[in-house]
This record gives structure tokens, sequence and C-alpha cells, in this order.
């Protein structure tokens, strides 16, 4: 499984999603499942992998030039998009230090989820993935590109953390984030007449999965869909709520003051 994500426990953290993305890799592994996660290259990032491998070199990848980086961390497997024009940026990494979303997210995360399509194509020949498992609005154009690229592809999994944050760009950068123009569609990535990353990757996804059983069934009504309902309830066949649960070596009151 190649999982993408924007964050990773415990190297990148604003919330619930980098815990998911550290934990699960460990989870997957008791079935034989080799999962390797590929992260945007944060100076952080960057930082945790002083012995990291370059896989590939691209001259020209969304504005610069960029690596992809192999590694570990821990028990973590990694994969790290190194592009400096993108990522090599302190705090937080998705705002400005005045708390405004930097004007570039599109192109940084289109970026992620275009090298997560090209590694599900074969990119790395040492690690094809059966799977790519995409994580929130980060992620979501993954599905999208794989969609659109040719056979054979990987299978692909959407997983929604929050619903709220749907990744949303004008549509005229269709053509800069590389999506062909018939992807601009209701069957497509089009959202209210803007492009939404994670409508893309709910759209094109194989399978859906969300954090509980019961966040699965309100997502999928008008009230709790966030514009996304409709969709969602076409989908249902394919969406399942998997509970989210805890890395009890982490989440330990015997060993936490």
């Amino acid at each position: 499984v190649l999982a993408v994500a924007s964050e990773i426990y415990p190297i990148v953290k604003t919330g619930g999603l980098a815990d998911v993305v550290g934990a699960l890799p460990a989870a997957l592994r008791a079935y034989d499942i080799e999962t390797r996660t590929l992260v945007p290259g944060y100076p952080d990032v960057i930082r945790a992998l002083p012995d990291a491998e370059q896989l590939l070199h691209v001259p020209h990848f969304f504005g610069g030039p960029a690596r992809l980086l192999g590694g570990s961390h821990g028990n973590l497997d990694l994969l790290v998009l190194d592009a400096p024009h993108l990522f090599a940026r302190p705090g937080n990494p998705y705002v400005t230090p005045d708390g405004k979303d930097w004007p570039d997210n599109g192109a940084r995360f289109a970026a992620l989820s275009r090298m997560a399509a090209e590694i599900g194509q074969g990119a790395v020949p040492s690690f094809v993935p059966d799977v790519v498992h995409a994580h929130d609005w980060q992620a979501g154009l993954a599905p999208a590109y794989l969609h659109y690229a040719p056979q054979p592809r990987p299978a692909t999994v959407m997983t929604v953390h929050n619903l709220a944050y749907q990744g949303k760009f004008p549509h005229h950068m269709l053509d800069a984030f590389g999506l062909p123009p018939e992807s601009f569609s209701i069957h497509g990535v089009e959202y209210y007449g803007m492009i939404s990353f994670l409508k893309a990757g709910l759209q094109f996804a194989d399978c859906i999965t969300t954090v509980s059983p019961t966040y699965a069934r309100e997502i999928q009504t008008d009230e709790g869909g966030m514009g996304l309902g409709g969709l969602l309830r076409e989908r249902s066949k394919v969406l399942s709520g998997i509970l989210n649960g805890i890395d009890i070596s982490v989440w330990n009151p015997e060993t936490d003051p």
C-alpha cells in the first residue's frame, strides 16, 4: 500500500489525521500488508530522514525541481516529495505565519497527489503498490490522476477524516494541475464552479472510508454532507466507516503524566 498524506505523527502533526497516518502502517503490518507513506518534504521531514536515498529526480515539477526520497523514521517507511519551492517553509504545513492559507496550496498538494499517481504507475520499480490510499483533501487528486492514467493502475482508497475541509480552487487552474478538460464536470472534479480535491477523491476512488460507522452515515445526509451528501449517497455501496483506534503506546495513562 502507498499511503499519501500531508502530515504524519510523530514528525508533522496538526490534528488527528497525523495520528492515524502514523499508526495505521503498524496496524496493517499485523496483516502482512506493507505500507510506505508519501509525505511532503517539509523541513521537519527532511531533518527526520538524514540518510534518505534519492529514488527519482524530476527537473520540472509544478514550478521547480523535485526529488523523491526514500527512508525510514522509527518503524515508518517513508517516501518524501522533496520540492523546496513548494515545501521548504517553516511552521504550519498549510498556513503562512499570519494565519492565511499559502496562496499556492493548490499546486503544493496537486504535486503530492501527482507524485502518488506516478508511484502508483510504477515510477519506482522497487515499490509498485497494489493500492494507493489517499488521506483527506490534500491527497484527493491522486485517485483522479490515476483514473485518467492508462491501465494497468492500482486500486484506490479515499479516507475522509474531516469532510469540512474540501480543498477548493478556481477552475482556471485545471491545466496547471495537469487535469484533462473533460475532468471538469459534475462527474469529475467540478464542485459548484470550482475544483475540489476532496470531491475528486470521493468521485474516483474505488473505495471510500471514514473515521467511524456513525460518521459514514452522517456524511450521507444533506445536513452532514457539507454539499457532498448526494455524491456520498450515490457511492454508498463503496463507503464504509472504520472506527478510529488509538495507538496505545502513545495514548497510555500508565506512562503519560
